[in-house]
C-alpha cells in the first residue's frame, strides 16, 4: 500500500508489486539491479490460531535449493534471496543489520558463498538508528554478481568507517547527502577499480576507507566481516564527548532495544 501511495506500480492492471512472501520460492525472473532494505527482525516467524482458539508464532525457515544455508534469521535469508534474484551481471546494494556481518553458523557459511559467488566490493558502515530501530547498527553491502567459475570472485572488499565518532539523530541530527561526500568520492563511481585508501598505520591511521583482501576475511574467526580500526574517542577523551543531548537520545535508544530484545525473549518462552 506504501508503494501505491507512492505512485510505485499500477492499482489496475497487471502490476510489478507483489503482497506475497517473497522468500517462499525461488524468483521466476533476474534483474539487473536491487536497492533493498530488507524488513527488520532477526527471525521469520508466522502467526496461527491453535486448537484452543488462541495465537502464536513460529518460526519460519526456508528450505529453498538456490540458498546456500537453511536458516530463520531474515536477513540471512534476504540476502541469499537477493543474490539469487541478480543477472550473472547483476550489482546490489543491500541495507543489513551488524548480525549478518558475525553471527556463525548459517551466516559464516553464507558470507563465504557470497564472497565465492559474487565481487562484495564495499561495505559502508553506519551509526545506529539511521536505517533500522533505535540502538541497531547498520551496514550498506554493494556486490556483483558473477558467473560461476573456479577462482573466488572477491578478492578484495573496501570498507568505509561512517560509524565510529560519528553521531546522528533522526530529528536534531539527520543524516544528508553531504555527509556521505567523502564515501562517494572514495567509492569512486566512475571506475571503482582504481580507489585509494585514505587510511594508512603511519601516515593517516585515522582515514576511514581502506580495503582487506579475501585471504585476510576469511581467515578470520567464522569469517567475521565485522571489522573496525578507529579508535573511539569518547572512549579515552573526556573533553571530546558528544552534546549531552545527543548522549542522551542514544542512551534512550540503546535501553528500548534492549527493551524490543527482552519482548522477543519473553514472547519465545510463552509458546
Amino acid at each position: 500500500m506504501n508503494l501505491f501511495l507512492h505512485n510505485i506500480g499500477e492499482i489496475d492492471g497487471e502490476s510489478l508489486i507483489s503482497s506475497a512472501d517473497a522468500l517462499v520460492a525461488q524468483p521466476s525472473m533476474a534483474v539487473d539491479y536491487v536497492l533493498a532494505n530488507p524488513p527488520f527482525g532477526k527471525k521469520s516467524s508466522m502467526t496461527f490460531t491453535n486448537e484452543e482458539g488462541e495465537q502464536e508464532r513460529d518460526d519460519l525457515t526456508y528450505n529453498r535449493q538456490d540458498f546456500w544455508a537453511t536458516t530463520s534469521n531474515k536477513q540471512l535469508n534476504f540476502l541469499q534471496h537477493i543474490r539469487s534474484l541478480l543477472k550473472t551481471t547483476g550489482r546490489a546494494a543491500v541495507v543489513l543489520p551488524d548480525n549478518v556481518l558475525f553471527e556463525g553458523g548459517a551466516g559464516e557459511t553464507v558470507r563465504r558463498k557470497l564472497m565465492e559467488t559474487t565481487e562484495l566490493h564495499t561495505i559502508l558502515r553506519l551509526p545506529t538508528g539511521i536505517f533500522y530501530a533505535q540502538g541497531v547498527k547498520a551496514n550498506v553491502l554493494f556486490f556483483d554478481n558473477r558467473p560461476a567459475g573456479k577462482n573466488v570472485a572477491t578478492q578484495e572488499v573496501w570498507y568505509y568507517d561512517y560509524r565510529t565518532n560519528i553521531h546522528h539523530t533522526l530529528k536534531r541530527k539527520p543524516l544528508r547527502l553531504e555527509d556521505l561526500r567523502e564515501f562517494i568520492n572514495c567509492y569512486n563511481p566512475a571506475n571503482r577499480h582504481k580507489r585509494k585508501e585514505t587510511w594508512n598505520a603511519e601516515t593517516n591511521p585515522e582515514g576511514r576507507w581502506r580495503k582487506y583482501t579475501h585471504e585476510e576475511l576469511a581467515a578470520r574467526d567464522k569469517t567475521s566481516l565485522d571489522l573496525f580500526w578507529l579508535k573511539d574517542d569518547s572512549l579515552a577523551d573526556l573533553d571530546n564527548l558528544p552534546e549531552p543531548i545527543d548522549l542522551a537520545d542514544e542512551i534512550v535508544e540503546n535501553l528500548m532495544a534492549g527493551l524490543a530484545n527482552f519482548r522477543t525473549v519473553a514472547e519465545n518462552l510463552r509458546r
